[in-house]
């Protein structure tokens, strides 16, 4: 039997505490990893990555997941209007697409990126600042180790797929802080 209550006080901090959550750690890990990318050597970055990315995504899964279920206590499906479907949508969107982020794309890179620093070290390479500074190195490694070329392939793949996965839940989450400004 479908209600029309307003939620409690509590579900309501809830629910702005884990959207609040999800954006803060997204804006900030996006952003910040753009500075960190451009200051600090391949390894340090990609050792801070591996270890942060993991919780990151887990808490934004988290976060989503719990969004998605306090709306659903207080908008019942026999109840929704336009809006509250749309809405609805985008939070179980967002739901997916960090599920999937997190369990598949973010381990996946995480280990490629281990191993091809493994090899990197091996050949001398990975203390240089910046991800562009030694290109023909790189390069150079690519054509003669073919186990590093197909990681590279892999890796920028998972990278391009895993940044869409967080701009997706960025847009998401962008969304439905706006339709709870338009709430207010």
């Amino acid at each position: 039997m479908p209600t029309d209550r307003e939620p409690s006080i509590t579900a309501k901090l809830l629910h702005l505490l884990f959207l609040s959550t999800f954006w803060g750690m997204q804006i900030w890990v996006t952003f910040i990893s753009f500075v960190m990318g451009n200051s600090l050597n391949r390894h340090t970055y990609g050792f801070i990555q591996s270890r942060l990315f993991p919780f990151y995504l887990h808490i934004g899964s988290a976060c989503a997941f719990f969004n998605l279920t306090i709306f659903s206590m207080y908008h019942p499906y026999e109840l929704l209007n336009e809006k509250d479907t749309f809405q609805l949508i985008i939070f179980f969107v967002c739901v997916t697409v960090a599920a999937i982020n997190s369990q598949w794309f973010g381990q996946m890179t995480s280990e490629m990126m281990a191993d091809m620093h493994l090899i990197e070290q091996a050949c001398g390479l990975g203390q240089d600042i910046g991800l562009s500074s030694n290109r023909e190195a790189y390069a150079n490694l690519c054509e003669s180790d073919p186990k590093y070329k197909k990681l590279t392939s892999r890796l920028w793949l998972y990278q391009i797929l895993s940044s869409l996965c967080n701009l997706c839940c960025i847009v998401c989450n962008g969304y439905s802080l706006y339709y709870l400004a338009e709430k207010l």
